[in-house]
């Protein structure tokens, strides 16, 4: 009982500082990127006026940090008159800001999108197991046959297509030249195919892989020649014995993987013109110069990373009873 307090602590302490350190660095970064956002939103025929009236409204007429180091005055501390500290009190109260360019809560703006997102994540990595697990066990119990030779250049084109050359080609393919699905999002299920497909490919070459090498390894454990010596069928030995102990470091790769899907969602949802938070973040975010948006599609993207990696030492936990009993 008390290691568990002890690790729940320790995790709580950890995501903290993940979200501290994402928030400050992303704080950092943006300042540094060249452009106005208030001329970026206004326009180039924005009057001053209008300019520093929009400044004044979103406290970009403030010092970004604790302090600035400018050229005459050298280092000049600010105190806690900043957006920096301004963002983090917000933040402690659930506020992640308004948006500059709708002035509208960038916490409604995130939770209109964030469900397309988790949806094309989860359908994705849903794809990949069920290509990844069939070929990585045929594979696996067919080590250096044709199949296993076929499967490996597979996985390899897999991992080495990048999503912006897969996503164009089915877009070209199934779109163009078939017009089986639409070219861009439209509203229907079926939608979610072509981006899914296309964000789940890279995922399923490195889980054939994975499953391949753990199917290899596990068919020469002495449990395997046990099961067979009792009369076992080779698939009741391969998918009840080998497959769950196999797919105790596919696990781990699937919530390690799910932050890679999340990020790769970016380019994704910008071709397929998905609405996700990658598209929101991309267009209105960083296209906009829309400071309190990127802030808050980056934090939410970090947390949910976070919990998937929590979700997935559960997993890991239930899947190898060592691991809860020590």
């Amino acid at each position: 009982m008390k290691y568990t307090i002890l690790n729940f602590l320790r995790q709580l302490l950890l995501t903290l500082l993940v979200v501290f350190t994402v928030v400050s660095l992303v704080t950092l970064l943006i300042e540094f990127v060249p452009g106005d956002p208030a001329t970026t939103i206004l326009g180039e025929t924005a009057t001053q006026e209008q300019l520093d009236s929009f400044r004044a409204k979103h406290g970009l007429d403030r010092p970004a940090f604790f302090f600035t180091v400018n050229s005459e005055k050298g280092f000049q501390w600010n105190g806690v008159d900043n957006r920096y500290a301004d963002y983090w009190l917000g933040l402690l109260q659930g506020d992640l800001g308004k948006s500059f360019r709708t002035d509208r809560p960038v916490l409604d703006m995130i939770l209109e999108r964030y469900p397309s997102t988790i949806e094309l994540a989860l359908v994705s990595m849903l794809i990949a197991i069920s290509i990844a697990v069939p070929l990585g066990v045929l594979a696996g119990k067919n080590k250096n046959s044709l199949i296993d030779n076929f499967s490996s250049f597979i996985a390899l084109l897999g991992i080495s297509l990048p999503t912006f050359v897969i996503g164009p080609f089915l877009v070209y393919l199934f779109a163009v030249k078939y017009q089986i699905f639409a070219p861009t999002y439209s509203g229907n299920p079926e939608d979610i195919l072509l981006p899914a497909v296309t964000l789940g490919a890279a995922l399923s070459a490195i889980l054939t892989r994975m499953v391949r090498s753990s199917v290899i390894e596990e068919l020469g454990e002495d449990y395997v020649r046990t099961a067979r010596a009792k009369g076992l069928s080779e698939s009741k030995v391969v998918y009840k014995h080998v497959l769950k102990n196999g797919l105790i470091p596919v696990v781990t790769i699937l919530g390690l993987q799910l932050g890679v899907l999340l990020a790769g969602a970016i380019i994704t949802e910008k071709i397929f013109s998905w609405q996700g938070l990658g598209l929101l973040l991309l267009d209105d975010g960083i296209g906009k110069r829309d400071y309190r948006l990127v802030q808050g599609c980056v934090l939410v993207i970090s947390v949910t990373y976070i919990l998937a990696n929590s979700l997935t030492d559960l997993v890991y936990r239930w899947l190898d009873p060592r691991i809860r009993l020590s």
